[in-house]
């Protein structure tokens, strides 16, 4: 009976798995935010990446927290240097991911979840195809018109820009490896919370 081993087996031994990247997407009034918050309340070894944006704080967010707010110049700094793993406009403003905050925690073995938007998912598709992609939406462009005036967090003419452009990120859902329905929270939050589980990596 052969007892010996050799440096490879305890290096394969001792490495640590890396974590997935779960990238989550959908239209603005879809309940994202709410279904990710709760869902990471719930689990553990996961966290969720800040991004960072030029777009003003809304009333009851916090810096740091909810995002990381830049002047559109500190933004461009990161740009150049590097630092950011995706970047894109939306409405106006730029949004993007810090990359060392996602590397740093996917070689840790915790899973990583980026809340962005459409174009910034299909970069990291791109870049990181073993990223996985959830799309979260509703079942027609009424409802999410109906929450985005309910949340009256914005004005008019922005609610408009945010109607437009949900129906353009609809026509993405085709890209991502799963669809998520919010018609009922409840529900939408349990199969939010077993695709994180089984598709994860770091666990």
């Amino acid at each position: 009976m052969n007892n010996s081993f050799n440096n490879s087996d305890l290096n394969q031994k001792n490495a640590i798995k890396k974590g997935t990247l779960f990238v989550i997407s959908g239209p603005s009034g879809a309940g994202k935010s709410s279904l990710i918050k709760e869902a990471m309340s719930k689990l553990d070894n996961f966290v969720k990446s800040v991004s960072v944006t030029t777009r003003p704080a809304r009333s009851g967010e916090v810096q740091d927290k909810n995002y990381h707010f830049l002047s559109e110049s500190e933004f461009k700094k990161m740009q150049e240097n590097n630092q950011l793993l995706e970047w894109a406009e939306y409405c106006g403003y730029y949004y993007g991911t810090p990359l060392k905050f996602v590397e740093d925690n996917l070689n840790k073995g915790i899973n990583v979840i980026l809340e962005i938007e459409v174009t910034g998912a299909m970069k990291i598709k791109k870049i990181m195809p073993d990223a996985y992609l959830i799309f979260i939406t509703v079942s027609n462009s009424f409802e999410l018109e109906k929450r985005l005036r309910e949340r009256a967090t914005e004005k008019e003419e922005v609610i408009l820009k945010r109607i437009n452009k949900a129906k353009e990120e609809m026509k993405y859902e085709k890209y991502y490896d799963c669809i998520i329905i919010n018609n009922n929270y409840n529900e939408a939050l349990k199969n939010l919370l077993y695709v994180l589980n089984s598709k994860s990596g770091g666990n």
